[in-house]
Formats: C-alpha cells, structure tokens, sequence
C-alpha cells in the first residue's frame, strides 16, 4: 500500500511538472542559437554586475513637514576675517523681538594676517571649485550628505610659513544662539552698544581713511556643526573697492534632519543672495558701511534619509532580468529563423522554374520536367 502511495505522488508530482525534460536525441543544436545563447549570456552578465552596482549604492530621501519647533534656539556658527583691526570692528545679532546678541556671548576676535599662505590659498581655490560644481550640479548635494562624517574637517588649515608681518585683519569665530526668528547678523566700525531702542556701534572714534570691509568667509552654518558639510558661502572672498561698501546677504535658512548611514544630526540648509554698493549720501545711496547677514528661517523642516534598495528587491530585478533576456532572445532568434527558412525557401522555388523542353514536332512542353533514377545518373 506505502510503495502505491508513493507512486500515485510521484505520478502526481510528475503531472505536474512544469519544466518538462526533453530527450538529448530529439534536440538539435545550430550555429546561430549557438552565438544567440552566447549573446544572452554575455548580456545577462554584464547587466548583472551593473545591477550588482546599482544594489551596493544609496539614494537621498527627501521629505517635508512644518518645523513645530519654535522654544529651542538656533546656532550660528561663525569664522569670518575682516581686514580691519580688531578694535575698529563689532560684531552681534539683533532679531525680530529686538533681542540683541552681543558677540561676547560666543566670538572670538582674533588678530590675523588677511593674506592667506600658500596651502591656505590652495584650500579656498579647492572650495570654491567645489562650490562652482556645486551650483551646476544639484546632485552632487547628495553626495556630500552621504560623505559626510565628524572626524572629517574642511576648516581653514592653520598657516605653515612664519610670516612676520604684523597683524592687519581680524578673525572673528565661534557660535551664536539666537531666536528661532528672522534676525540681522551684522559686522561694522566700532564695538556694539545695547540702547533702549535697539543697538548702536561707537564708530566716532574710527577715521573713514581705516574702513576696509573685505571679507572671507572661511565657514558660515546653522544648527549642529557638521564639519563634513560644505555650506554656501564657504570659501567666499569679497574686495572691497571703496572705504565706505555695504555688504549684505539674504539667508533663507531651512531646518534639515539628516539621517545617514555614518551620521545622524540636526542641521540647517540655506540658500543665499548676495548684493553690494557703495555708500554715497550725496548720490542718495544711504546705509552703514558693513558686512550684514539678513536670515529668515523657514517653516518647513527637511528630512534627509539615506536609503538602500532591499534584498528582495534586487532579487526580483535579477529575475526579471536573466527571464527577459532568455525570453526576448528565444523570440528574436524563433522569428530571425522564420524569415531565413522564409528567404531561402523562395530562393529554392525559384531555382526549380519551369523550362521550354523542344519536342520531335517542333512544339515545346513548359512542363516541369520528371524526375527519375535514370537521369539521376
């Protein structure tokens, strides 16, 4: 009874194969399949490493939501040299809520020379080619996301020559915490001086002949210090052509959550406008000679998540591509034979037309002649 049973299954199992074997015998093999089954090969390979390829990489999600965040402060992270002395110079933020944030909260003023050595001239042209790419290509934003981890650093290098000349600018750096609201962060002549009515600078006391507001941004940031991270204005060198030049930038700050496979932090993206003039009160063009950084924080919140393609994913693709191949090349090799026995049976036809057979009484016959074992011979 056990060896019927085992018997009906396997008929059963054997009905229902669905890749039924063919004998060795009844198969015939050509030259064309052959280099037909050679092309597929050679195509499945080749698109399985490009997919292997496109399993390995990682993508950048992006999503969008209302930043609900509004309590929590906002950082400001500053490196900016300005070729003034230090003592002519003032730096601080004042926001909407007419908040005034003194710079000795969290800059240093540092006396630097404004020439940049060798290396640390090699390092801006770097990053201001990175910054030219950067506008060209979008895409490249991705890249730096996914690159970017905390032992990395694309600070200004420290100089390596041992120049004597004597100070003629000032570095100012550190970090800033502000209101999570539009604010004006501004350097100008002289040192900041909280008033009722806002803020003013102590400017008498500076001759107009010192004003010099060149300026480079070495760094310029939002939020968590992400030092991976190359932000618009980093590398920015600007030469002022008159004593008397406004500087302004227009900063539309957005909140940025980025999730990484080597990091995960809250940061900020910003994109900024520039403009500049110069300060002529007789030729109506009014203002306070400076470097102004007008931000306003938007209020959506960005979230950007590196994601990778699943396994099972890849799998289907796989599939999908070593069956799609098969299936295509067995229907162009099934049809390129059917226009070949096509041709060559019309070219057989035509070999055997008919032909005038003379006759004993003078007539033709357009018959086709017999053919028979004697005139085989």
């Amino acid at each position: 009874m056990r060896r019927l049973n085992r018997k009906k299954t396997l008929n059963l199992m054997k009905e229902l194969d669905a890749f039924p074997k063919i004998p060795e015998s009844y198969v015939e093999t050509s030259a064309s399949g052959g280099t037909v089954s050679l092309i597929a090969f050679t195509t499945i390979v080749f698109l399985t490493i490009m997919e292997f390829t496109v399993y390995w990489d990682t993508w950048m999600k992006y999503e969008y939501e209302v930043d609900k965040d509004f309590t929590s402060k906002l950082r400001i992270n500053i490196d900016i040299t300005v070729a003034m002395r230090c003592q002519y110079v003032g730096a601080d933020v004042l926001d909407l809520a007419e908040t005034m944030v003194a710079s000795a909260d969290g800059l240093i003023y540092e006396p630097v020379i404004f020439d940049l050595s060798p290396q640390q001239k090699e390092w801006q042209r770097m990053l201001q080619l990175i910054q030219s790419r950067l506008q060209e290509e979008h895409s490249l934003q991705d890249v730096i996301f996914k690159s970017a981890f905390k032992s990395a650093s694309t600070a200004l290098p420290p100089r390596e020559d041992n120049s004597l000349q004597s100070p003629d600018a000032c570095r100012i750096h550190g970090h800033l915490y502000v209101n999570k609201v539009a604010g004006n962060f501004h350097i100008t002549v002289g040192k900041a001086i909280p008033h009722p009515r806002g803020h003013a600078h102590l400017a008498a006391l500076v001759s107009h002949e010192s004003y010099n507001f060149s300026h480079r941004i070495d760094h310029l940031s939002f939020g968590e210090l992400i030092p991976g991270i190359i932000n618009p204005l980093d590398g920015t060198e600007k030469i002022a052509s008159d004593h008397n030049q406004m500087f302004q930038y227009f900063i539309t700050v957005v909140p940025t959550k980025l999730h990484t496979y080597k990091i995960s932090a809250e940061t900020h993206q910003f994109s900024v406008t520039e403009r500049e003039r110069v300060i002529n009160h007789a030729a109506g063009s009014h203002g306070v000679s400076g470097i102004f950084m007008k931000y306003d924080i938007s209020s959506l919140m960005v979230t950007v998540t590196e994601e990778h393609m699943p396994f099972w994913q890849f799998l289907v693709r796989l599939c999908g591509i070593i069956g799609g191949i098969f299936s295509t090349t067995g229907i162009l090799h099934g049809f390129g034979r059917f226009v070949a026995e096509v041709i060559f049976c019309r070219f057989r036809l035509g070999s055997y037309r008919s032909t005038s057979v003379p006759l004993p009484d003078g007539h033709t016959s357009n018959h086709l002649p017999l053919i028979t074992d004697n005139s085989t011979h």
